[in-house]
């Protein structure tokens, strides 16, 4: 399986039980969630002419390493149909038991974008924090391009592979702020944003905005901004 780092699926198995604790280690998640959400619907939005629930309900949308749902469930109260899949069975287990509670009918499986039928396309695909975790960035990236209908978006968000982002997503927020457990990030499995566009390019995308991620460690808040040397999320359209 090509997008599947052994060490990063056990990681996240240990830290499944947290997903949906926002005051836990997955805060940082949460609160860039409340970020991404609004990026990605407008953008859904605009494209598609959503005007109503019944023009998100036509929508078929996939999360490639969906976690624990978190994103998942924020799509899927527009009424669009959402697909998670992730390669950590708790994590799949976890999701499964927030969606129910909260009775959406988002549909879960523990598998791998490569494990999907190429055939199987989806109007938005969401590549969303995932990709610096993957062991091939480029296969992985071709294999998400292929579940993308023509004519359909895709979402990404990384973490450039700079000093900054080195200092801030690791050292600051690892170690020194204790942000997220460390071990969460690999400065090496880290993409610039030129890599991404390239690959995309390759596969016919056509990119429609890129955008920085700040953090404000004093207000521990999110907003986007031009500088895109850390965090940082685009979405492009595939043309054919």
């Amino acid at each position: 399986m090509n997008s599947v780092v052994t060490e990063e699926i056990e990681h996240f198995n240990r830290l499944a039980e947290s997903w949906w604790d926002d005051a836990g280690p997955m805060w940082p998640l949460h609160r860039l969630n409340a970020l991404r959400v609004p990026f990605i619907l407008r953008h859904m939005q605009a494209h598609f002419g959503c005007e109503a629930r019944t023009d998100f309900e036509r929508l078929q949308v996939l999360d490639v390493g969906c976690g624990g749902g978190i994103l998942s469930e924020s799509i899927a109260q527009t009424g669009a149909s959402v697909f998670g899949i992730d390669a950590a069975q708790r994590n799949i287990q976890i999701a499964r038991q927030h969606a129910g509670r909260c009775n959406l009918p988002v549909q879960y499986q523990q598998r791998t974008i490569e494990s999907l039928d190429p055939r199987e396309q989806f109007d938005v695909v969401l590549n969303m924090e995932v990709v610096e975790h993957v062991a091939d960035v480029e296969t992985f990236m071709a294999d998400c391009a292929r579940r993308t209908r023509p004519g359909g978006l895709m979402f990404v968000a990384t973490i450039n592979r700079t000093l900054y982002a080195a200092a801030t997503a690791i050292f600051g927020a690892e170690y020194l702020l204790g942000w997220l457990p460390r071990g969460t990030h690999h400065w090496g499995q880290f993409v610039k944003p030129a890599e991404v566009l390239t690959s995309l390019s390759a596969h016919n995308f056509d990119l429609i905005e890129q955008t920085g991620v700040a953090v404000n460690p004093l207000k521990k808040s999110m907003s986007l901004t031009g500088f895109m040397g850390g965090n940082y999320m685009l979405v492009a359209r595939r043309l054919t």
